[in-house]
């Protein structure tokens, strides 16, 4: 996009109430920015600290809450330089970077490889000595192997997006592709979501139940706040408040009870016991131990290293990031009052994601950047599609991620709480993956077949690896670590036969990611993580549009104060 192409579309009246407040190219007033931009850090911050969380498990970091904070800063730091880096210079739509669950899949199978295995003392707690130099070597040597991989992959999705080759790529990928794909990112998952939750059901349960009722049952739901603005003076405004925040709000009353039940000694004390882990006190004073201040920069946890295994497996997850980022795109410009993406902004895009990954893979966060589908959605909440709230919100993120003590706080939500959460977002993801089937004719006896063919394999083939490590040996210890890689990775087995099969078959119907692809199909794209957009109808083909460059500040004035309140709370 260039400044000049931007043009605002002015809504009939049967669509007057999704007419925006402030479209992308609007400047809101700097305290709006400041209040949204914490909105959209909130919106995303689920999605960004699960991964870490995730991944503590495979770096034997357990029992190290003080570096599962820096893990956290630092990719609250990244996530902030890659938004704005996004906003400026990428696709320059209002849209967020944050952490990717594609690359999970193919981290956890890499680590799970017989030379990565964490040693069995490190899964004791009285025996690490999270200061010592040994157990230090066990955890950065691990991460350091996954930045190299990142590092390298990265440069495929720089390469593609820069050079235009992804508008190729993406005549071959179709639902039948990423439908598996996407589906088996959620369900591979179950395990971890199964450990965390399984240290007390019940209040697991309590933070899934207070998820979905948030997010579904009273999402409709508005809440009647006091408000001043200088025409209305002192009067209510009614906020969607649980439509707005229903991760935020079911997280932060489970770990409040947890708290209450620690206070009041209610969850045993007894490490042996069940339940001991949903006590909040079990991490120490990791908050007094985080400096207040500490910069993530390049090479923190060492040199990077390298291995062909991690650079083909991390690729697997760099092809099904782009193609749900060119999803968002296309749903983030019909949410921001911007005109559908041209190809070179799509481009651009995704080939800034890939310097995002670049980064993230030179600041060791361990995983890489996408666009992050949740804060699309919120655009259409605020009714703000300016691209400066998300450049105060990539500001907020980077100094979030320089106070240390912040990383720290999210480490001490109890893992019963945190598998709760796993719950409801990884069910999401993956049914968010077979939505992608209603492109396809599911009637046709081909689709059918190839679809189940490549869940049902993508589930089999990397259970049994697991299960028999030592069953690949070809000789070449390179290729047994690449196919070892590859194959128990189910995201990458469903979606390769997927691929495969919907490629060679006979009778594959036309592809919908097409550069004229409708804004009302790729906007679906924004349930892909959590059940917090609200729905986006398509607009009649015959609807008469006009352009314009009014940045309509009348409404902007007049949704300001309900705005404003929104997000406060």
């Amino acid at each position: 996009y260039n400044d000049h192409s931007y043009r605002v579309h002015i809504l009939s009246k049967e669509d007057d109430r999704n007419r925006l407040a402030y479209c992308v190219t609007d400047v809101p007033p700097w305290y709006l920015c400041i209040i949204l931009g914490i909105q959209h850090c909130l919106t995303a911050f689920g999605g960004i600290i699960a991964i870490p969380l995730i991944l503590s498990q495979g770096l034997c970091l357990q029992h190290d809450s003080l570096t599962q904070s820096h893990l956290i800063s630092t990719i609250f730091f990244v996530s902030g330089l890659c938004t704005l880096l996004q906003v400026t210079f990428g696709v320059r739509l209002p849209i967020l970077q944050g952490g990717t669950f594609t690359f999970l899949s193919p981290s956890l199978a890499l680590l799970s490889m017989p030379e990565w295995t964490c040693p069995a003392w490190t899964q004791n707690a009285s025996l690490v000595n999270t200061s010592s130099s040994e157990f230090v070597e066990v955890w950065q040597s691990r991460i350091r192997e996954l930045q190299g991989s990142i590092m390298v992959a990265s440069c495929f999705q720089i390469l593609v997006g820069f050079s235009g080759l992804i508008g190729f790529f993406m005549r071959f990928i179709g639902p039948l592709t990423i439908a598996p794909t996407i589906s088996l990112i959620g369900l591979s998952l179950f395990e971890s979501a199964g450990a965390n939750a399984g240290n007390h059901w019940a209040i697991a349960a309590m933070t899934t139940t207070l998820i979905v009722m948030f997010s579904q049952y009273l999402r409709r739901i508005t809440i009647p706040v006091p408000t001043y603005s200088k025409a209305k003076r002192f009067h209510t405004s009614r906020v969607y408040i649980f439509q707005i925040l229903p991760v935020l709000l079911g997280i932060t009353l489970s770990w409040l009870i947890c708290y209450l039940l620690t206070v009041y000694e209610v969850l045993p004390s007894d490490p042996s016991k069940y339940g001991f882990l949903a006590r909040t006190d079990i991490k120490g004073d990791v908050v007094g131990q985080a400096p207040w201040f500490r910069f993530p920069y390049p090479g923190q946890w060492g040199v990077p290293t390298v291995s062909l295994a991690g650079v083909f497996g991390i690729l697997a997850g760099v092809i099904s990031s782009m193609v749900e980022s060119i999803g968002d795109y296309h749903a983030c410009a019909r949410l921001s009052g911007a005109p559908p993406p041209p190809r070179h902004a799509i481009n651009r895009g995704v080939g800034m994601e890939g310097v995002g990954c670049l980064l993230a893979g030179a600041w060791g966060t361990g995983n890489g950047t996408t666009s992050y589908s949740e804060n699309v959605g919120a655009l259409g909440i605020t009714k703000v599609g300016s691209r400066m709230v998300i450049v105060a919100s990539g500001v907020l993120m980077v100094i979030m991620g320089v106070f240390g003590k912040i990383g720290a706080i999210f480490t001490t939500i109890p893992s019963p709480v945190v598998g709760g959460m796993f719950l409801v977002m990884f069910g999401v993801i993956s049914a968010a993956g077979v939505s992608n089937l209603q492109y396809a004719d599911m009637n046709s006896s081909r689709n059918i077949f190839i679809f189940g063919f490549s869940m049902f394999t993508g589930l089999v083939v990397p259970n049994w690896i697991f299960k028999n490590p030592s069953a690949i040996a070809t000789g070449v210890v390179e290729v047994d670590q690449v196919l070892h890689v590859l194959l128990t990775t189910s995201m990458f087995v469903g979606g390769f036969l997927g691929f495969l099969l919907d490629n060679t078959i006979p009778g594959k119907q036309p592809l919908i990611f097409k550069e004229d692809l409708s804004l009302s199909s790729s906007s679906s794209s924004c349930m892909w993580r959590m059940p917090v957009c609200p729905p986006i109808r398509p607009r009649a083909p015959t609807e008469p549009q006009k352009d314009s460059l009014e940045s309509r500040e009348g409404a902007g004035k007049a949704n300001a104060t309900q705005i404003i309140v929104g997000v406060a709370l």
